[in-house]
Formats: structure tokens, C-alpha cells, sequence
């Protein structure tokens, strides 16, 4: 067990400066579980399950509902950007918005509120930041699904301290074209490729995305190139083309139909699919997330971007993201959080978990 002491007595910002301090790059959160494991055990209300750098604590109250509130203990590559600093109402660091602030949160009610009016499994897992291989909530979706089971789930992603909800799917394609090479100076004994890619990159131009409304929220699709190769030599008409596209489509699309709907939308050509993440449905009309969005307030949005709520969707579970800081300020060297994100996200998950409840507090 390491040495490294987090105390969860100090107020919320104090506790994200803490956990903010301890580097915990993708692969290398050993010394900041450790430390959060030592805090979750201590907490006798909890039940407590580790895999890998992965933390699952649950209370077992025979409670009429469940909600997993998550979190990712790693961040991106530091970029002279440690130790935290607060200046002012605001708390400067790696991490410190994506997502240390929400885990901060996460990890003082867990220790604090024993006796909850929802039983609730606190996830703090490893390697969001890389590839989904390594992602600990995609490696516990895996091994011990039993652990994931919820009827609402959120995840502590920063979200301006509001709820987004659900998630868009992605999917990247390559589109091909086929030409006949030939030497530049005789080009009419060949065909080119790239300027066939032509009609693809119209078909791009002319597209008019989806704006499907889910659960009253308006989702807003989105069909892209993103890159696009091809090329022999200087005086070779090239042979082949590859358009890279990402299309993000709204949660009431499976991947399989995202994926038929580019196909038919780039027939005749050929489409080779490279990545692809399902979306996730709000599901606000669950009691529990009813419940949740009347506690926070304000109007919700839906999620332009694809988060690991996705993975609980997949369980069947519905999930939004609620979690202090802007998300545009995540992986850059400049990221931070505002203390008052952090103090509302506390005080507001505070209120949903303890309402009608005594004694809520260890």
C-alpha cells in the first residue's frame, strides 16, 4: 500500500488540489489508486472490489434503486503544467478539469454519506485517456458486469457543472476510389483517382445532417472528412484515393445502422470501417435520473461527443455526464476548474443522495 495520504476530511477544492498533485498519466495511476483504495476501506459502509488501478465501492442498503457515479483517475501527458495552483476562484492544474475536480467529488460522498436514499456504486477506474483496451470500465464491463448493474449511472465528466446527457455514437470510414496509373504527360492513358474522390467530398458538401430529438433534447449529427490521401510521385496519376470521414450520429442510431446508412450513402464506392463507439440514450424518463435533473436544475443538454456513459448504455443502463469545468479546457496546458464548479457538483450530488434520508453522513 503506498504512503501517499489523501485526506477526504478537507473541504472538496482542498481534496481536488490533493488528488491533482499526484501524477497519474494513462499506465501510471498505481500510486494515486493506492491511495484512494486506502481511503474507500476505511469507509466501513462500503464494500470495496479492485482490479488493476480500478476501485469499485459499494453501500449494500437494500435501497429501492441503484446509481453508479463514476470517474477516471488518469490523465493525458503532463505539459509543465503541475503542481495545482489556485488563484483567486479558480484551481489551475493537469487534471484539475478533466477530471479531478468530478473525482474529488465522487470520493468525499463516498466516504461521507454512509447511509445514502440510493444504494451507490462509486467507480474510480485507470486508462481512460488511451485506448479502449486499457480503459478500466471497459475492462470491468468484461470481468465483473455484476459490478456495473444500475439503474442510472453518472459519469463525472466536466460538463460546466450541468448534466449533458447520452452521447453521440462515432464511426471513421474510408471511402476508396480506383484510377489507372499512368505518366502525367499521357494522362488520357490513365484515370486519376483523386480527382474522382471529387464526388465524394460533394456528396460531404451537400449532405444535410440529422437533428433527431430525443427525450426532448435535439441531437445534431455530423458528417466530416477528416483526411485524405493518395499519390504516387510527381508525374504518376495516382492509382488510389482514401477519404477518411467521421460521421457522429445520435443515440437512436445502433452502429449497424450508422454504419448501412454510409454505406448507402457512398454507393457504389468502397467503405472500409477503421473505428466505431456506440451512442447513448439520455433515458431521463428513469425515476432516478427524473430525480437527479430536478436536483440539479437548469436546462440539459444533449452530449456533442462520445464519453464512457456509451459503455453503460450498452448494459442497458442510462447514464449523463455531470461534472465540474469546461470540457474544452480538457488536455490543454492551460486546463482548470472553477472552485465553484466544484463546490455546486458536491452540494448538488449531496442533496440527490441524502433527500428524505437521516443521518445522511458518516
Amino acid at each position: 500500500m503506498s504512503a501517499l495520504h489523501i485526506d477526504t476530511s478537507t473541504d472538496v477544492v482542498e481534496l481536488t488540489r490533493q488528488l491533482v498533485d499526484v501524477e497519474s498519466v494513462s499506465h501510471r495511476e498505481r500510486e494515486l489508486a493506492d491511495a484512494v483504495e486506502a481511503v474507500l476501506v476505511a469507509a466501513s459502509h462500503l464494500e470495496v472490489t479492485r482490479r488493476g488501478n480500478t476501485l469499485v465501492a459499494r453501500t449494500r442498503l437494500g435501497r429501492a434503486e441503484r446509481v453508479v457515479i463514476a470517474g477516471h483517475l488518469d490523465t493525458v501527458p503532463l505539459n509543465d503544467n503541475l503542481p495545482a495552483r489556485l488563484e483567486g476562484g479558480t484551481l489551475h492544474g493537469l487534471g484539475s478539469c478533466d477530471m479531478k475536480g468530478g473525482v474529488a467529488v465522487a470520493l468525499k460522498l463516498a466516504v461521507e454519506v454512509a447511509e445514502p436514499n440510493r444504494d451507490v456504486t462509486f467507480i474510480f477506474y485507470e486508462a481512460e485517456e488511451v485506448e479502449a483496451r486499457f480503459n478500466g470500465l471497459n475492462l470491468l464491463s468484461r470481468s465483473d458486469p455484476e459490478l456495473l448493474e444500475a439503474d442510472f449511472a453518472i459519469l463525472m465528466e466536466p460538463s460546466n457543472a450541468s448534466v449533458e446527457a447520452g452521447c453521440q455514437g462515432t464511426l471513421r470510414v474510408e471511402v476508396r476510389t480506383h484510377g489507372e496509373r499512368a505518366h502525367s504527360a499521357r494522362a488520357w492513358m490513365g484515370s486519376n483517382a483523386i480527382h474522382k474522390a471529387a464526388d465524394i467530398l460533394a456528396r460531404l458538401e451537400r449532405h444535410e445532417p440529422r437533428r433527431p430529438v430525443i427525450d426532448g433534447l435535439t441531437y445534431h449529427e455530423g458528417l466530416n472528412a477528416v483526411f485524405i490521401s493518395g499519390g504516387v510521385a510527381g508525374n504518376v496519376l495516382p492509382d488510389e484515393c482514401v477519404v477518411t470521414v467521421n460521421h457522429r450520429f445520435a443515440p437512436d442510431r445502433s452502429e449497424a445502422e450508422a454504419e448501412a446508412f454510409l454505406r448507402t450513402f457512398f454507393a457504389p464506392y468502397d467503405v472500409v470501417v477503421v473505428d466505431s463507439a456506440p451512442g447513448a440514450l439520455p433515458g431521463l424518463e428513469v425515476p432516478a435520473a427524473a430525480a437527479f435533473v430536478a436536483e440539479v436544475g437548469g436546462q440539459v443538454a444533449p452530449k456533442f461527443g462520445w464519453t464512457d456513459v456509451a459503455r453503460f448504455s450498452t448494459l442497458g443502463i442510462p447514464a449523463v455526464n455531470y461534472g465540474p469545468g469546461d470540457p474544452t479546457l480538457a488536455h490543454k496546458q492551460e486546463e482548470h476548474v472553477p472552485v465553484e464548479h466544484i463546490e455546486r457538483c458536491e452540494r448538488t450530488l449531496r442533496a440527490w443522495l441524502t433527500a428524505g434520508v437521516e443521518g445522511g453522513r458518516a
